[in-house]
């Protein structure tokens, strides 16, 4: 039985008056958690593109690419994206659910935030609105607010990236140190690691993105400590 058709399932209990908040607290432990997890970034990806007050295509398409949606699997995602946009139920209440899930695996928690970045500036441009949106979704996951910078800078033109930031070195750190953070980014992030930790497909995609970005910042800090 696919994720999808366990998803239909559990929406199934939205016509005896639940909402999709309600139904979430109900799928928070192995091996609902993963119905949990994708009905729980579907439902804050589709408030983030909202956050602005219009969605764009754009954002559908980098919500679509960010949560690697197929197209058979397309009308469950998009039953949910809308449920999710007509939930009285705030953005709120799917952070704090998708933290206590992940409360001990803030690289999870990191690496979604990382992608409703990515939503964010699918259009060009970065509203105050969704900025204030992922600043709040970050600290009810608990990122520090240096993670979150990081993370601010990577995506947003007016504000450069930084290396240091990505492996939470400094640039007084040794290179050996800042080495071993590399690794230890790495490692932690490594989707064949969280695949056999039992994550969802979705937390594995972001985090394959994730060390895209953690492979750079190991290179360019490399490259300037060689020179």
């Amino acid at each position: 039985m696919s994720i999808w058709t366990r998803i239909a399932e559990a929406l199934s209990a939205l016509t005896k008056g639940e909402s999709l908040a309600q139904v979430l607290e109900k799928l928070r432990t192995p091996p609902e958690r993963s119905i949990a997890f994708t009905i729980a970034v579907i439902a804050l990806g589709a408030k983030m593109a909202k956050a602005d007050g219009l969605v764009t295509r754009d954002e559908v398409a980098a919500f679509r690419q960010v949560f690697q949606i197929s197209k058979e699997d397309e009308p469950q995602a998009a039953r949910v994206f809308n449920l999710a946009r007509q939930d009285v139920a705030g953005y709120e209440s799917y952070a704090g659910t998708i933290a206590k899930m992940f409360r001990d695996e803030s690289d999870v928690l990191e690496n979604l935030v990382e992608g409703l970045f990515y939503i964010a500036m699918a259009d060009g441009e970065y509203h105050p609105s969704e900025s204030e949106f992922i600043h709040e979704v970050a600290r009810i996951f608990g990122l520090s607010e240096r993670c979150f910078d990081s993370l601010h800078k990577r995506f947003v033109p007016d504000a450069a990236p930084d290396a240091y930031d990505v492996l939470g070195v400094t640039p007084d750190t040794p290179l050996d140190e800042i080495r071993q953070a590399w690794r230890a980014k790495v490692r932690d992030t490594h989707p064949d690691r969280l695949m056999a930790r039992g994550l969802p497909e979705e937390a594995i995609t972001l985090a394959t993105k994730h060390m895209i970005a953690v492979n750079e910042a190991w290179e360019t800090l490399s490259q300037r400590h060689a020179s």
